[in-house]
């Protein structure tokens, strides 16, 4: 157990966890439930957002400003809760953070592979996650047997999620024509390979038919996050009850109105910070 400068044990400090903007919120539900005496501090970068549309430069900029802000916070843990992020940024993240460092993609992957009877997968995300074929990689290293992957990228549903429609008419005619072709292909399981898909989990549902097993990584990366606490003996056993922030590059107000309707628990504070874009 390492003791911090302020006479805080590392082990009953947060775990720092970030996204471009609420997808996030998916993974962090997912910890709340399984680690419910961790403390957690979230940022959710929704000003900068999406950043599937943007180059693997600027979403390792954007990533480390991030780290750092939370390195400021004495986070024990970062978990990378954006596929974009863990796809372009991981190895800075790791080399930067100073702290163990989860990524969304092996989770989710490793996940899927287990859930598919007959090796014919299905992979949606950003523009930026789709193109870096992180996920293909990622799934048949988790196979023993060679499988199919195809992959769409749907960059209309990130701000379809942080919008709040959810459930609206537009995200099932937007899920509709988005996975026809995957539909047609007969895959088994889809991967919802960005933390904002969850939020339209029913549209995609609907769209894909009872046949298709849904991947939400969420609840695998918290499973990932609690077993390397443990084996690194960084878990909370203080007995102090656990305390939760969360920040935004954006409309405090809106993150937390629509966060809280996800997380089915209030966020009772929530802060903006500003990132600033001159870092490095």
């Amino acid at each position: 157990m390492i003791s911090m400068e302020n006479g805080q044990s590392q082990s009953a400090c947060p775990i720092g966890i970030f996204d471009s903007g609420l997808g996030g919120l998916t993974v962090q539900k997912e910890i709340l439930s399984q680690l419910p005496n961790e403390s957690t501090v979230y940022f959710g970068d929704n000003g900068r957002a999406p950043y599937g549309n943007k180059s693997r430069e600027t979403i390792i900029r954007y990533s480390l400003q991030i780290v750092r802000f939370l390195q400021q916070k004495r986070v024990k843990m970062v978990v990378i809760a954006c596929n974009t992020a863990s796809a372009f940024a991981y190895d800075a993240i790791s080399a930067a953070a100073g702290v163990p460092v989860i990524e969304v993609i092996t989770p989710g992957a490793i996940t899927a592979v287990k859930a598919s009877k007959g090796r014919r997968i299905g992979v949606i995300g950003t523009k930026g996650t789709i193109n870096s074929g992180v996920y293909e990689r990622a799934l048949q290293a988790a196979s023993s047997k060679q499988l199919k992957v195809y992959s769409k990228a749907c960059p209309l549903f990130v701000p379809l999620a942080e919008e709040g429609w959810w459930n609206h008419p537009v995200a099932d005619l937007v899920a509709n024509e988005y996975l026809a072709e995957l539909k047609q292909a007969e895959i088994d399981t889809l991967v919802l390979g960005c933390t904002h898909y969850p939020l339209l989990q029913q549209a995609i549902a609907r769209a894909m038919g009872p046949e298709v097993t849904l991947i939400n990584s969420g609840e695998a990366v918290a499973r990932t996050v609690k077993e390397r606490l443990t084996q690194l003996n960084l878990a909370n056993n203080s007995g102090e009850a656990p305390q939760h922030e969360y920040y935004t590059s954006d409309s405090v107000e809106q993150f937390a109105e629509l966060g809280s309707s996800f997380l089915q628990q209030p966020i009772k504070e929530a802060y903006n910070i500003a990132i600033e874009r001159s870092q490095t």
